[in-house]
């Protein structure tokens, strides 16, 4: 008997969410989430992992050079800040009117 492959995992971080880096380089930075990886489980934070990459020259930039840009973050290393309290807090969710909503956990 084949043992069925596992459906892709729920996230606890989506595309828009107001993040803070719980450990790295970046270790408490706060940035919007641009782009979530499922895949890798990394996601891309503005202004938070700035690497320096050297491109050449090519049709759509013709000098080439140097070029600040963000890096994906492991996704277990974010944490969601709640908007209404500005803390870092764990994901949640429940059931309110039929539809499934995500909260936020915030420690008192």
């Amino acid at each position: 008997m084949e043992r069925k492959k596992n459906k892709q995992q729920k996230l606890h971080i989506r595309k828009g969410d107001l993040v803070k880096v719980l450990s790295g380089d970046s270790k408490g930075q706060q940035g919007k989430v641009l782009e979530v990886i499922p895949e890798k489980s990394t996601a891309i934070v503005e202004k938070v992992n700035i690497i320096t990459k050297h491109t050449r020259p090519n049709a759509q930039n013709t000098n080439g050079g140097i070029v600040k840009q963000e890096a994906p973050v492991r996704i277990s290393k974010l944490m969601v800040v709640d908007p209404a309290t500005g803390k870092p807090g764990r994901v949640g969710r429940r059931l309110e009117d039929g539809k499934l909503v995500r909260y936020i956990k915030v420690k008192k």
